[in-house]
């Protein structure tokens, strides 16, 4: 999920490793994780990677068995770039796919690129080839796909990353209390603010007019409310979860709250032509990550483990906390995910991020592509 204020993107390719051995660059980045590489730091990467070892995969996850039939990829592995977020715990799925092997198991050479450019330059690089697909959150992809870039939705991946935090000492507790109040936002266009727009426009609180939406630096959220410069933070984790950790922030709402409860939040988008021209390819990736995604539902701390290795901040026991609250279990394909653009895209539309003279069905039926229905 790119967070649209670099301009520039770092790519980051990482060897070819099996399911149940991380790879030596990722031990290596677990290890900095815990700082220098302490004998305390040896412990918690051997009882990761010890965790790891004696896990299996589970027998009821019904997207692994499908995927055991395999996707028709024969000879050499196919090669894909998969554009990302190194840092954001939402797109775990795709170093768990790495390190427990699920790509290599669908003939798949998964290449990651840790993009920090901007959301239209991130689709651009997938409808352009220069990445084969992307995992971001569709209330930060909605608004530039409806520019028309070749880029399809082929599933969601997660839900309930998205949270808005309020000061305890301004009694901010409701969606009533933040009227006319001040919300600290990491730029005007992230999907926390366009969450919590839909959410304030449903219960009759104008977010244009009612709400002041103040932007700091991602970081600097909680600090801005600490120092009652904003009465609440609208952001994502891993940030949010921490911050609401310290006692001095209540949870008014998450993405997965009351009517949203099963709403995905992040996405898997992969280019058009690569759809077209390997359909089984897009099919592979899309199982794929998937699969991943039931493991990260089914071991999270295993999970947290992974994302820790390859940049992730934070206490591997909040890792874990966090991934467990998420929804990685819940991953709409088909007609349940076009329904779900198709909610967002009217949503949008009635808090003026989408054009007025979008029409959401046609929207949907554009965005989104059914391969495993």
């Amino acid at each position: 999920m790119a967070n649209g204020r670099n301009s520039s993107t770092l790519t980051t390719k990482v060897s070819n490793p099996t399911r149940l051995r991380l790879s030596r660059r990722a031990i290596l980045g677990l290890a900095g994780s815990f700082g220098v590489a302490t004998p305390l730091a040896t412990v918690g990467i051997a009882r990761a990677w010890t965790a790891m070892r004696s896990a299996s995969l589970p027998d009821d996850l019904p997207v692994c068995r499908a995927a055991m039939t395999g996707d028709g990829l024969s000879g050499p592995p196919r090669r894909l770039t998969l554009a990302w977020n190194a840092t954001s715990i939402c797109t775990a799925a795709a170093p768990v796919g790495k390190e427990w092997g699920i790509f290599a198991k669908h003939n798949l050479d998964v290449d990651f690129i840790n993009f920090g450019g901007s959301t239209e330059q991130l689709l651009e690089a997938i409808a352009t080839g220069k990445a084969d697909a992307g995992i971001g959150m569709a209330l930060r992809w909605l608004k530039p796909l409806e520019q028309g870039f070749d880029v399809r939705i082929a599933a969601g991946v997660h839900g309930g990353c998205i949270r808005l935090l309020g000061a305890k000492a301004a009694e901010i507790g409701t969606l009533e209390s933040l009227r006319g109040k001040t919300i600290a936002i990491s730029d005007q266009a992230s999907p926390a603010k366009n969450f919590c727009s839909i959410v304030f426009a449903k219960n009759g609180i104008d977010p244009a007019r009612d709400i002041d939406w103040r932007q700091y630096p991602a970081d600097l959220l909680a600090l801005a409310v600490e120092k009652g410069e904003a009465h609440a933070l609208a952001d994502n984790d891993p940030r949010t979860y921490l911050w609401l950790k310290n006692g001095k922030l209540n949870e008014v709402l998450t993405n997965l709250s009351g009517e949203f409860s099963d709403r995905i939040c992040c996405v898997l988008a992969i280019r058009g032509s690569l759809v077209r021209a390997e359909p089984d390819t897009a099919r592979a990736l899309t199982r794929s990550v998937l699969e991943a995604g039931d493991i990260v539902a089914h071991h999270p701390a295993d999970a947290a483990a992974v994302y820790a290795a390859y940049g992730g901040k934070g206490p591997l026991d909040d890792l874990s906390a966090m991934l467990a609250s998420h929804t990685h279990h819940n991953h709409p394909i088909g007609t349940a995910l076009k329904r779900q653009i198709l909610l967002y895209a009217n949503e949008l539309k009635q808090v003026d991020v989408l054009k007025r003279s979008t029409d959401p069905a046609k929207f949907a039926e554009r965005v989104y592509v059914d391969l495993l229905s």
